[in-house]
């Protein structure tokens, strides 16, 4: 469930057509800022600022990748499955459905939240 203000938030972000253009392209595979600035027609820094609001809310998956010349960069991967809102005596409900995150994610979260 969502708090108002997430509410608010999540909704405002979903209304950007920048946002909702890098959640798409990073449902069909995994992107760098680059290949999302190129394929989206933004410019890095307005990418960039998408890819922190949507890792804010985590519909945003972030992933280290190497290149075969031995370089490192980062992935994005949509988390995003479904949005559901609900109306019901005057009050609203939202809940998002995310894709379950890696085994290895939960466990560095976990590490993270142990220090």
């Amino acid at each position: 469930m969502t708090t108002d203000g997430d509410l608010s938030e999540v909704a405002e972000l979903l209304d950007d057509p920048y946002a909702r253009a890098i959640l798409a392209k990073t449902s069909i595979e995994p992107m760098s800022a680059k290949m999302l600035s190129d394929r989206c027609d933004a410019s890095l820094p307005t990418v960039y600022r998408r890819i922190e609001r949507l890792q804010e809310h985590d519909l945003l998956r972030e992933q280290q990748q190497l290149d075969p010349d031995g370089h490192h960069y980062k992935s994005y991967e949509a988390r995003l499955e479904q949005v559901s809102i609900d109306l019901e005596d005057g009050t609203y409900s939202v809940e998002i459905t995310r894709t379950e995150r890696e085994a290895a994610d939960r466990f560095s979260d976990l590490v993270e939240e142990l220090k």
